[in-house]
């Protein structure tokens, strides 16, 4: 079995001062995004083991966050946990990352379109502060921060269509999805192309028109997973 080589780097926690998802992210997520951008890359090859104590001692924080950030990898289907055996980096199939796909286009669509109908007043300012809050991140071209306040866009769209059950499920299907949603924007141009999908769900949202904001979701979430499988062809 392969054992991971540790680096000595500590985790760094930042905080959002943009006034678009402001909230400081926990440790655990914290290094949940680092560990699977190291698995995507290929940084931690399938097959090599996780171990808590190591992982703790690299990023300087304790097991307990660790533990967490190991448990949330595995619903992504990027580690594999075996109870009395620790945990090694799994790689999901391609078969079952374009169903998380298609499940989160069609999830994110009825978001999309019951927004559309139901989004307040202010929450469609809050929309389009979001969406202007990204433009001028395309022009820094700062994936990560894109991808942070990307996060916050469809959270509002989320919100706006007023389903506390639909938000839950939508919610939790991105979790398991976002490592493959962040690794994307590191493509070329993706950023720019990014914002023009967005856009089309906003004018639509905007309208009031259901059909053309569900639609314009569905063709954006599934346009994410055809270049997240560019991202790693180019690797």
């Amino acid at each position: 079995m392969t054992v991971i080589p540790i680096k000595t780097e500590m985790l760094r926690v930042e905080r959002d001062t943009t006034g678009v998802g402001s909230a400081r992210k926990t440790l655990a997520e914290e290094l949940r995004l680092q560990l699977a951008d190291e698995i995507v890359r290929g940084v931690l090859p399938p097959g090599g083991a996780l171990d808590e104590t190591e992982l703790a001692r690299r990023f300087g924080v304790s097991r307990t966050p660790v533990r967490e950030a190991i448990r949330q990898l595995a619903a992504s289907g990027l580690v594999e946990a075996r109870a009395h055996r620790g945990a090694v980096v799994a790689r999901p199939t391609e078969e079952r990352i374009v169903g998380m796909f298609e499940a989160m286009a069609e999830l994110e669509a009825l978001c999309a379109g019951l927004a559309a109908e139901r989004m307040t007043g202010a929450e469609r300012r809050g929309l389009e502060a979001a969406h202007d809050a990204l433009r001028l991140l395309v022009h820094s071209g700062d994936p990560q921060r894109y991808h942070d306040l990307n996060e916050a866009f469809h959270g509002v769209i989320y919100a706006g269509a007023h389903n506390d059950y639909l938000a839950e499920m939508t919610l939790t299907t991105r979790a398991r999805v976002q490592p493959f949603r962040r690794a994307q924007f590191r493509n070329l141009g993706r950023l720019a192309k990014s914002y023009a999908e967005h856009d089309g769900v906003v004018q639509a949202i905007m309208r009031g028109d259901r059909g053309t904001a569900a639609e314009a979701m569905r063709a954006h979430i599934m346009t994410v997973g055809r270049e997240y499988e560019a991202y790693v062809d180019s690797l």
